[in-house]
C-alpha cells in the first residue's frame, strides 16, 4: 500500500482499535484462479511471541475452499471511516480556486499466514466470544446456549475456524495532514455535523482528535 510518511499509522493500539471497531475484513489470498477475497467478521487477539502484531480469528463455511489454504500468505483489509471532501471546505478555493475534491479515510492491512482450526472446542469458544461481543448492545443479548444443543452441534460441523498470526500491520490514516490547521479544523467541523452520515462523523471525530493530540 502506498503510504506517504505523514499518513503512516504505526501505533499498535490504534491499529487494533480500528480493526475491532470495523471487524468485517476482506481476506485476500492467491487461489487456483488468481487473487481471491473473502469478507469475514474477525476477532483481533493481543500480541504474543508467535504473533507480535496480534492474531486474527474467524470462521468460514466448510464448503468454502478458503480453509484448504492452510499455510498460505494472506492479507486482510480493514476499512475504517471514509468520506468525500469538497474543495469548498478549503480556504484556497476562494482565493485562487486551486483546490480539487479528495477522499479522507483510515485503513489497516494485516499480513500473516493462514492457520486452520478445526477442533470443536476451539470453534465453540470462538463463536461464544464473537456472539457475546456483538450482542452486548442488545436489550436482551442472545447467547449460543439459547439455541438447541443438537442444532449448534450441527452448525459446528458445517464450519471451520481460521487463525492468522500477524507478522506485519500497515496503517494509513489520510486525514488532511498536508493541509493547514485552519483547513483541517474546518474539515473536521463540517464532517461532524449531525446531518452527515455516521462514517463522516466518525472521520471528523478522528481528525479532531488528531488535532488535539498535535496541540
Amino acid at each position: 500500500m502506498y503510504t506517504p510518511k505523514s499518513y503512516r499509522e504505526e501505533r499498535l493500539d490504534v491499529l487494533h482499535a480500528l480493526m475491532a471497531a470495523h471487524p468485517l475484513g476482506a481476506l485476500v489470498r492467491m487461489g487456483e484462479d488468481g487473487l481471491c477475497a473473502d469478507h469475514l467478521p474477525f476477532e483481533i487477539a493481543p500480541p504474543t511471541p508467535d504473533a507480535p502484531f496480534g492474531t486474527l480469528r474467524a470462521h468460514v463455511a466448510r464448503a468454502n475452499p478458503l480453509w484448504r489454504s492452510d499455510g498460505v500468505d494472506t492479507m486482510v483489509i480493514f476499512q475504517g471511516p471514509q468520506a468525500y471532501i469538497t474543495p469548498a471546505w478549503y480556504a484556497e478555493k476562494d482565493i485562487s480556486g486551486e483546490e480539487v475534491p479528495t477522499f479522507d479515510y483510515a485503513v489497516v492491512h494485516a499480513h500473516g499466514r493462514l492457520r486452520v482450526m478445526d477442533e470443536r472446542a476451539w470453534l465453540l469458544d470462538f463463536l461464544q466470544r464473537l456472539t457475546n461481543r456483538h450482542e452486548a448492545g442488545q436489550p436482551q443479548p442472545w447467547q449460543v446456549s439459547d439455541a438447541p444443543p443438537a442444532y449448534i452441534d450441527k452448525l459446528l460441523k458445517a464450519i471451520v475456524g481460521i487463525e492468522i498470526p500477524l507478522t506485519r500491520l500497515e496503517g494509513k490514516w489520510k486525514m488532511e495532514q498536508k493541509n493547514s490547521l485552519r483547513d483541517r479544523t474546518r474539515v473536521a467541523r463540517e464532517l461532524s455535523h449531525d446531518s452527515m452520515p455516521d462514517a463522516s462523523r466518525q472521520l471528523g471525530a478522528m481528525i479532531a482528535s488528531s488535532l488535539s493530540a498535535a496541540s
